[in-house]
């Protein structure tokens, strides 16, 4: 069993990385060059995209916790850990609840003054791409 938990302190973040890099850095601001989406329907889908994100992110850093408790890992990858999960919290309680709160009114039709949090967002997506290549680094057989 240990050995499928180490396995998995480096697998998990290379496939969880992969996931951030594909959809935040590509398919994020692609979606908007493509013909005929509109400024509604790229919030529409970016929302549901994002929502599946962070559910995959949710459970890939519940697996990882539990990986890290059955090989006992040493002190860096720990770090590395709860870095990438602690990323994880700060954009699904603190920057998560203002982007939906702006979409909300750009969907209602308000115009507004653009949001800071999007790019709290991308700053926080780029310090999560960091901590996952280092937990997955420190985890490598």
């Amino acid at each position: 069993m240990t050995s499928v938990a180490h396995h998995l302190l480096w697998f998990l973040p290379m496939l969880w990385l992969g996931m951030v890099l594909a959809i935040s850095f590509l398919e994020a601001p692609l979606k908007f060059r493509a013909p005929g989406v509109t400024l509604a329907l790229g919030l529409g889908i970016g929302r549901i995209v994002f929502r599946g994100l962070n559910i995959c992110e949710c459970v890939w850093a519940a697996l990882l916790l539990i990986a890290a408790a059955v090989a006992d890992p040493g002190v860096g990858t720990w770090g590395w850990l709860i870095a990438a999960i602690v990323l994880l919290a700060v954009q699904l309680v603190a920057i998560r609840p203002p982007l939906t709160r702006r979409s909300n009114r750009v969907l209602a039709g308000e115009d507004g003054p653009r949001s800071t949090a999007h790019y709290w967002y991308i700053g926080t997506e780029v310090l999560k791409v960091i901590t996952l290549i280092g937990l997955a680094l420190a985890a490598a057989p």
